[in-house]
């Protein structure tokens, strides 16, 4: 009884504004020095040497033998550490402070980092799978930030009640029953339909602003399915009495 009144107790009051676990601050830090990096301090030679070595280019791979080359399996990761404007930025990282701030508290670092770098992969592997022999360099966090929405729809958004906790709380919803969810299926609508349609009014625009919408549905679809494999076993869980 003194356990809850304790919990409800630390859950009064005013919640702060920001609470964003050191992973995800180090890398929206390392996305902010990169995009300086490359925008105001190398020259624009360098410039166009650092994304040719480092964002992940589809004919690498298929024509130039990329998978058997470190270096260029590195980028593999490196691209989502890269933007193209302020605008781009600024847009992922925010998304990653709402969405990867709940994970990370919940997984922890260490599998945060790692659930980083696979979703990171999953979407450019299914943005290669599309545009095998692309020359277009892609850049950006969204596929991985995609990836951790698609594990917070398997939460239910369901975040704890304690005061200075980000955390998602609760077992992982089993998909059935995450797809039965009002809050999740109105999400996954708009995240959807938002996905298709920038997709279709990009088709015909400049390759390099174009938008990667295959990589960020790579990317969610790992996140959902793929959760149950980082997730933490240790008494994260909180009475779902105690949910708001």
């Amino acid at each position: 009884m003194s356990d809850r009144a304790d919990v409800q107790n630390n859950s009064s009051g005013r919640e702060p504004i920001f609470n964003i676990p050191g992973v995800i601050l180090a890398i929206m830090s390392i996305c902010g020095v990169v995009f300086v990096l490359e925008s105001y301090i190398l020259s624009e030679q360098q410039s166009g040497s650092f994304l040719w070595n480092f964002a992940f280019i589809p004919a690498r791979f298929s024509q130039y033998g990329g998978f058997y080359s470190p270096a260029a399996l590195l980028t593999t990761v490196t691209y989502s550490l890269m933007h193209g404007s302020i605008a781009h930025l600024a847009l992922n990282m925010i998304w990653l402070a709402a969405f990867g701030s709940p994970l990370a508290a919940r997984i922890g670092p260490l599998r945060m980092t790692l659930f980083w770098i696979v979703t990171s992969i999953a979407a450019v592997m299914t943005h290669f799978a599309v545009y095998p022999d692309s020359l277009a360099p892609l850049v950006g966090a969204s596929g991985a930030v995609s990836g951790m929405m698609g594990a917070a729809a398997r939460f239910g958004f369901r975040r704890s009640p304690l005061r200075n906790s980000a955390a998602f709380v609760g077992e992982i919803l089993p998909v059935g029953v995450a797809l039965r969810m009002r809050t999740v299926l109105v999400f996954l609508g708009v995240w959807f339909v938002t996905n298709i349609v920038t997709g279709l009014l990009s088709v015909g625009v400049d390759s390099s602003a174009t938008i990667a919408w295959e990589a960020h549905i790579g990317g969610f679809f790992v996140g959902f399915f793929g959760i149950s494999l980082f997730d933490r076993r240790d008494g994260t869980r909180i009475d779902p009495e105690l949910l708001v």
